[in-house]
């Protein structure tokens, strides 16, 4: 059961937060990136970059917003979390063991997407994202 919640459950709950990123960010006119993984790429469909340690996390990067304003940055940031918490409220998931599974990891990406921290490699958080975007103006991208 651990290999089917951690190389599939954890993955589809990375989708899930990214997609929210990237609705949000193309609904305020963004263009967008966005990667599953880490490490070498292995998939790269049109702004699908999926890497070689797919399960371990997500990034999404956009720009050339049509509505640039502080606002919609916050908006795109909490996008994620929103998602994986909208899927959780709903309770549109079955209630088996893989569903509960779901609910764990989303919680968990919740709180540590939200908690403002730089990585090891310096890529910020949601969290710090927002708080950079609010204090500075800008945020620095997560991809590159």
């Amino acid at each position: 059961m651990f290999f089917v919640n951690f190389f599939i459950i954890l993955p589809i709950v990375t989708l899930v937060h990214e997609a929210g990123h990237v609705l949000v960010a193309r609904l305020f006119g963004g263009r967008i990136k966005f990667c599953i993984g880490t490490g070498k790429k292995i998939i790269d469909i049109g702004p699908l970059e999926v890497r070689k340690k797919y399960f371990m996390e997500g990034w999404c990067q956009y720009d050339k917003l049509t509505y640039d304003k502080t606002w919609t940055h916050v908006s795109i940031y909490l996008a994620g979390s929103m998602f994986n918490l909208i899927l959780i409220l709903t309770e549109v998931l079955p209630e088996a063991l893989v569903f509960r599974q779901f609910v764990y990891f989303s919680f968990y990406f919740i709180f540590f997407s939200l908690m403002p921290y730089k990585n090891e490699d310096g890529k910020p958080s949601d969290g710090m994202a927002i708080y950079d975007v609010i204090r500075y103006g800008k945020a620095e991208d997560p991809i590159d």
